[in-house]
């Protein structure tokens, strides 16, 4: 890690004024709520009143670039942010924050009695792997965010603007909308084709997606990587009639990620093939046959999806034109949620790997394993009596789809 001379430094918000900083366009927008923008206000406002010598607001992480002799911020974009805006108001005469005689005092406590660690890194690479070790130490980030950094530093030769470009992309998704394509999707698909437990994502597990490194040259590395090049150059060379001019699909969720630009690419992926097969079951069902008010609901319409999504990413989106897709993946989801007064996500787990009473056939692994989509047929579901009332529409739907008979 090499740190610029005098690094790390503690210093006043007042000294912080005085530096060049610039926001690198690979920042996600500003995204405090008002909670968090008035927490920080109250906490400065109270050291203000209780007369606290020095108050310390964290640590800010820079990069210099030397050819522009600017600090781009890393990590502490959305305090430094807060503090400008607080600043601004401070400043304006017709501000009625406080009274107006409290208005220099506290302006002038915030300047100088308000501190933050300034750590400046000569490298934006070893800059994010030093907010890496950093969070991994204090206050736990989200693991999509450990997964960006770790793959920014993977493309680390990669030219600058490309690389801009895809982490604008990646910023400009909603974060909770990132929580919820690993949480809720990808890692417990990845899992569940592997028999494993799809549950309690976090941070210490996301080796799951930290994928092929670029300097790992192991025969089944080396695989991997020149199918994703030939992937990538073929799709762009326009030699595609023998394909009947589709692209060749990038990705699986049974075959490791390339790290890098890939993971990103993956991704993007992901999070637009799962927009398509809520699309599909928009179009194809009523709103009460996909109720998700109660948290078992919206636990079942996810396995649904889940399952959905594993099929296209197998057979393509076009698969699920067929109706008898659809219509087993809704008899075999929902049948958990008509025969279980109550269900959580241990039961949609325990389920997924065919562990429960009712369904002793990971179809996940299935799935995973089948050669065309018409093997889903191999199939049979045996019908089952309905144990929870609330659902009674849905139960004739599926008795319809099945041909069987209500009062059997």
């Amino acid at each position: 890690m090499t740190l610029l001379q005098n690094e790390p430094d503690i210093i006043n918000i007042e000294k912080i004024t005085d530096l060049n900083i610039e926001i690198p366009e690979f920042q996600r927008p500003y995204t405090w709520s008002e909670n968090s923008a008035n927490t920080l206000f109250n906490d400065t406002y109270s050291a203000f009143k209780n007369k606290l010598e020095e108050y310390r607001l964290g640590t800010l992480i820079f990069h210099f670039n030397d050819d522009n002799k600017k600090y781009n911020i890393v990590d502490g974009q959305q305090r430094l942010t807060t503090i400008a805006l607080l600043l601004f108001c401070l400043g304006k005469d017709n501000y009625n924050l406080l009274r107006l005689k409290e208005k220099e005092s506290y302006l002038n406590y915030l300047l100088n009695n308000c501190f933050f660690i300034k750590i400046v890194v000569n490298d934006v690479q070893e800059a994010f792997q030093f907010f890496d070790s950093q969070n991994s130490r204090g206050k736990e980030l989200a693991p999509h965010d450990l997964l960006k950094s770790y793959h920014l530093r993977e493309m680390n030769d990669m030219d600058e603007d490309l690389k801009i470009k895809i982490i604008n992309k990646w910023e400009n998704i909603k974060q909770n909308e990132l929580i919820k394509l690993f949480e809720d999707y990808l890692f417990p698909i990845i899992q569940w084709i592997k028999g494993k437990n799809g549950l309690f994502y976090s941070s210490d597990k996301i080796d799951t997606f930290k994928g092929i490194s670029r300097n790992n040259t192991f025969n089944y590395a080396l695989y991997h990587k020149a199918s994703n090049i030939f992937t990538e150059q073929f799709n762009n060379s326009g030699n595609k009639e023998l394909l009947n001019n589709t692209e060749l699909n990038q990705f699986q969720l049974n075959q490791p990620i390339i790290a890098g630009k890939r993971f990103f690419m993956f991704c993007f992926h992901y999070k637009n093939l799962l927009n398509k097969i809520r699309s599909k079951i928009n179009s194809y069902f009523e709103a009460k046959y996909i109720p998700d008010k109660l948290l078992g609901e919206e636990y079942t319409k996810q396995l649904f999806e889940c399952v959905l999504l594993l099929f296209a990413d197998r057979f393509g989106i076009e698969s699920l034109n067929n109706d008898y897709v659809i219509k087993f993946a809704y008899t075999w989801c929902y049948k958990l949620r008509l025969t279980l007064q109550s269900v959580y996500k241990k039961s949609i787990n325990k389920y997924a790997l065919g562990n429960n009473e009712n369904n002793e056939i990971n179809i996940f692994n299935y799935i995973s394993e089948m050669k065309k989509p018409e093997d889903i047929n191999l199939i049979i579901i045996q019908k089952f009596n309905l144990e929870n009332n609330n659902y009674s529409d849905i139960y004739n739907k599926i008795c319809e789809y099945n041909g069987w008979k209500n009062n059997e």
